[in-house]
Order: C-alpha cells, then structure tokens, then sequence
C-alpha cells in the first residue's frame, strides 16, 4: 500500500525574528509551497497537519511560516523535522513517472521472478537517478533507466529488471 504523505521538505533553521522557517524542499517544484496551505508533520506514524503561508522561495529555499510558530524559538523545536503533503496535494506526475517514496522499499525481481533486491534509496546527484538496493550480495547501485528496469509497478511494490543489462550497468559497494 503507498503511504498517503509524501515528504516534501524539511525544516532547517529560524528565519528572523517573526516565526518563519527556512525549509529545504524535497521536490521538483519549490514554488509548489507557496500554493500548499496545510502540510503536515510527522511523530509516530501520526501526520498533523499544520497551517502554512509561503512568503518566498529564494536560491532554492523556502520561507514558510507555520502556525504555532510565532518567534524563532517555536520554530527552533522544529528544526530538522520532515514536512509532508498529502497524496490529494500532491502535483500529479506525466504518464510513466512515479514518486521516489513510492520506489523504496520496492522488490527488484529478474525477468524469471527472481529476487535481485530491494529499494533502499534513490540518489539524484546527476542526469539519471541511481537506484541503492539491499541484496544478498551487499549494497548495489544501478542507474534508473528503462533498458535496465523495463517494469515499474509501485501499487505492487515490484521492479522488473533485464538481468542482463544490470549486470552490465551495476556496482557493488564491496
């Protein structure tokens, strides 16, 4: 089952002396906080919402104030806490794109059902995503591209991959 939130930021620091956060956003879009009005924070496995305003996005940050937080020392008890949003929220995705929260802990099989891994994080440092799977071999690290996994299906957790091609393309880390 995917998770009804998606983390899109996550708090950094106190902005001023009025309550505002500076956040680093996790998405694609940081303007998208300015039109998020509720965001939620999780404790527990329990999302609360809190009311947001975006007053500015600016070098790749954003500048929110959320409710409760009227000095910066409310937003100091903040600091490094993720912010969600719900799936309902969320910007919708062009056909044939997931999101990365929805890949982890996705099971990569081979074209004849064989477990290879599964999803532990997906690294965006280049041109193409890197997929970071547990295997029984260790940590293994394959770019995310359609030769290597032709199938993608999130709603049942499962990665089909060309063993063939992986083998070509991955790295173990030992």
């Amino acid at each position: 089952m995917l998770n009804e939130y998606l983390m899109i930021g996550e708090v950094l620091k106190p902005q001023g002396v009025r309550g505002e956060a500076k956040i680093r956003p996790y998405t694609d879009d940081p303007e998208a906080f300015r039109r998020w009005k509720t965001l939620y924070l999780e404790a527990g496995g329990v999302y609360t919402p809190v009311a947001a305003a975006c007053s500015r996005v600016h070098d790749g940050f954003a500048y929110v104030t959320l409710a409760g937080c009227a000095k910066p020392e409310d937003v100091e008890k903040l600091r490094g806490r993720k912010l969600y949003i719900d799936r309902a929220h969320a910007a919708p995705l062009p056909e044939g794109e997931v999101y990365i929260a929805d890949l982890i802990g996705c099971e990569a099989v081979d074209e004849k059902g064989q477990h290879i891994g599964r999803v532990t994080d997906v690294l965006q440092h280049g041109p193409v995503d890197v997929y970071v799977f547990d295997t029984p071999r260790g940590e293994m690290l394959a770019p995310a591209l359609k030769a290597v996994f032709p199938e993608t299906d999130v709603a049942a957790r499962r990665l089909t991959v060309d063993s063939e091609r992986l083998a070509e393309v991955a790295v173990y880390a030992s």
